[in-house]
Parts: structure tokens; sequence; C-alpha cells
């Protein structure tokens, strides 16, 4: 709930609550009833706070767009999948998978964080082959706050043209909501009609008024 009134305090009205999703140490099924659980004890609550929309951070795992249930931890009543790429080098493979994603199953695929994978040097090209693809580019606001790393962030969401920012806040004191600091670089570096434009893009994307 302090995460929430931290949200709200930032102006946000609608957050994405986006839980982590491991195939290979869960299910399905006790993964969207421990969600709902948590989302029903935090919607009784009295206090203020956004609109909710359930979605999952889906972790990639091999064979992920053959597996017949991966629709079910998408973002609720959409085909959009909020996909975190795996911490290594990828090889072709890995990407072949996500354009299966794309093409083969008709999902919208957000590219969680992917500034975080330009560790890997032997990603880096395959990283541009990810955002030549009909995907989603999502950075996280905490890139962008750390100079070392907001150069590089920056050019990933100028070279798609549009992505989406997020928070990717866990706690109330570690990894913090900081949409709001996040937002004001994106102004002075980008510019207000990019930030705009991105604010549209969202809407859009999850059928939400402005």
């Amino acid at each position: 709930m302090k995460m929430l009134a931290m949200t709200q305090d930032q102006g946000v009205d609608f957050i994405v609550a986006t839980p982590h999703f491991y195939a290979d140490r869960d299910r399905i099924d006790s993964f969207l009833s421990r969600r709902e659980s948590a989302y029903r004890k935090v919607m009784e609550t009295e206090a203020p706070k956004p609109g909710i929309l359930l979605g999952a951070e889906t972790a990639f795992f091999h064979g992920i767009s053959r597996a017949a249930d991966i629709d079910r931890v998408c973002l609720a009543g959409t085909n959009i999948l909020l996909l975190e790429m795996p911490f290594r080098a990828w090889k072709e493979e890995d990407i072949e998978e996500v354009d299966a994603l794309i093409r083969r199953r008709g999902f919208r695929v957000i590219l969680a964080h992917l500034e975080r994978f330009l560790m890997y040097r032997e990603n880096k090209g395959f990283i541009y082959d990810l955002m030549d693809m009909d995907t989603i580019v999502q950075i996280n606001s905490g890139a962008l706050l750390k100079w070392q790393r907001r150069g590089p962030a920056l050019k990933l969401l100028k070279y798609k043209g549009i992505g989406l920012l997020g928070s990717d806040c866990h706690r109330s004191d570690v990894r913090v909501q900081n949409l709001g600091e996040g937002r004001e670089v994106l102004r002075k570096k980008l510019g207000s009609a990019f930030l705009d434009e991105m604010d549209d893009f969202g809407a859009r994307l999850l059928n939400i008024e402005r």
C-alpha cells in the first residue's frame, strides 16, 4: 500500500502489476491464483490507490513460442506479453523464438528493461535485431537516473522512435517508485513532445483514457 501511495503521489493514474513468472519454478495456475489473491487483498483496502491492471513479467525460456498456455500470462484481456530476455549471451535461436511469438502466435511483445542486456557485448547486434521486429521497447526509469546508463538507454528509445518507461519498483525502500524522476529526465533529454507521444502510445496500448 505504501508503494501504491508513492505511485499516486507521482501522478500515476493506472499501474500494470507485473509479478515475475518463471516457467521453470512455477505453474501458471498457481501463479495466477496467488496473483488474484494478492490483488483482492489490495482492492479490499479503503486507501486511495491508482487503477491496477494485472499482468506478468514473463521470463524467457526455451520453447516459449510453443507453450500452449503462455497467453494466460499476458496483460489481462489483451495479447500483450511483457517478456524478460535471459541474462546471458543470447543465441540466434533465442531471437527466432521472439519472432515466432510475434509472427506465429500473434503476441504484442514488450521487451522488459532492454537496456540491462547491453552489459553483454555479444548481445548488441541481437538487441537491434529485436528492435527491428514489431516489438515494444521498455526502459526502466532507474536507468535514466544514473549518468553511466542514461546515454545507452536513451539511444535505444531514440532508435525505436517510441517506447515505454517502467518503474520496475519492487519495494518501498529499495528499487522504489521513480517514474516522476525518470519522466523529468526524458522531458529534458528528448523533449515534451516525445514524452506526450509515449503517454499517448501507452494509453492506446492499454485502451485507457488519458
